[in-house]
């Protein structure tokens, strides 16, 4: 069993400030090994790195390999348009930026409640079916983040969906927030295809605690934590394809190993280990970057890298913060500091995760105060 898809957003950069400086080179090498390896799934979209993910589709993946040899998804950003025209504009700029006549799957992206109202105003589900009707992608459907009440009505009110892709992973299954199981239910329900996004929830869980990496070792000394979270989202079996935001060749090597279906035991280990990461994360952030790609901070607050770090700092209570205070200080020079924050919320509107950011950049900006 092997469901992996190649999710081109998390790419090795060569300047990491510059989200379109994408190392394409090494993007060929990763390309190669993964199709090599017998995949043939890819996952793109219109705001990925500013454009760039879906260059680096063309020149690493198109211009490189028979079309009939890969299947090609992409998105259009479902809060953009505000008409139809808006709709064949961005979708002509999309087959354009990736080389290519059709995509076997075409997304709108990011639906949820609000977006979805807006997708409603310029019928987003009819510009879809118009694609299909013309033969310009082959299916159609929509990525989601939000509860699965909403999910339901939108899967009801358009049967025509065919995918739907959601954030789905051993940690978030019963959170309260992001409703991974209810989602995925609905889905079921209603007899949809099932995408994963973020099955290793942004690298949270391919890095685990100590005590936790050693229970999952106790059973499987030879699998990594990430070859574990990839076998969760896989076990589901409405689930046809998981993707990986693969940047290293071992990650493909790994990812692309056979893998078996979770056994009873084993998903109880990571209910285990789902209650130990809990108790030692300050802030579950994926590191997608929404909250500032898809919504200009007025003070220009770099909140990942923040959060990244406040993590870091709280992993350890503080001791050794010294240690961070260089690249604390480095960001503050080039961007707003936590406690710059004017509370105007952009950020926690674009969030997936539906975090509390304000918040939490307040406890950020305490815990710095001193380095």
């Amino acid at each position: 069993m092997n469901k992996l898809g190649f999710g081109i957003l998390r790419l090795t950069k060569l300047d990491p400030n510059d989200e379109k400086s994408i190392d394409v080179e090494k993007a060929k090498g990763l390309v190669d090994a993964y199709l090599t390896a017998g995949g043939n799934y890819f996952d793109t979209a219109y705001t990925y790195n500013e454009g760039a993910s879906e260059t680096t589709v063309r020149e690493a993946l198109v211009k490189r390999h028979p079309r009939d040899r890969f299947r090609l998804t992409d998105k259009l950003p479902s809060w953009m348009p505000q008409n139809r025209e808006d709709c064949w504009r961005l979708f002509r700029e999309q087959l354009e930026r990736c080389g290519v006549t059709y995509f076997d799957n075409y997304l709108l992206h990011w639906l949820s409640a609000d977006n979805y109202a807006k997708c409603e105003q310029y019928d987003g589900f009819g510009f879809l079916r118009e694609l299909k009707e013309q033969g310009l992608v082959k299916h159609i459907g929509f990525s989601y983040h939000d509860k699965a009440e909403v999910l339901d009505r939108i899967l009801t009110e358009h049967p025509c969906t065919e995918y739907v892709q959601l954030q789905l992973n051993y940690l978030d299954w019963e959170s309260a927030s992001i409703e991974a199981r209810k989602c995925y239910e609905v889905a079921v329900k209603h007899r949809k295809k099932v995408l994963v996004m973020e099955p290793v929830k942004g690298g949270t869980l391919a890095k685990l605690p100590a005590e936790a990496e050693a229970l999952l070792r106790d059973i499987h000394p030879q699998e990594s934590p990430s070859s574990w979270a990839l076998r969760f989202a896989m076990s589901q079996e409405q689930v046809e394809v998981v993707l990986s935001g693969m940047n290293e060749l071992e990650q493909v090597h790994d990812n692309m190993r056979d893998k078996q279906p979770m056994t009873q035991r084993e998903y109880q280990a990571l209910e285990k280990v789902s209650e130990i990461i809990r108790s030692k994360t300050a802030v579950p952030c994926t590191g997608c970057r929404y909250c500032i790609s898809h919504a200009r901070c007025p003070k220009q607050i770099c909140i990942p890298d923040y959060f990244e770090l406040y993590n870091e700092y709280m992993r350890f209570d503080g001791d050794g913060g010294w240690k961070l205070a260089p690249q604390y200080l480095h960001l503050r020079t080039d961007h707003g500091a936590p406690d710059a924050c004017i509370v105007c919320r952009q950020c926690e509107k674009n969030c997936p995760q539906h975090l509390p950011i304000t918040d939490y950049l307040k406890k950020a900006a305490e815990a710095f105060k001193n380095l």
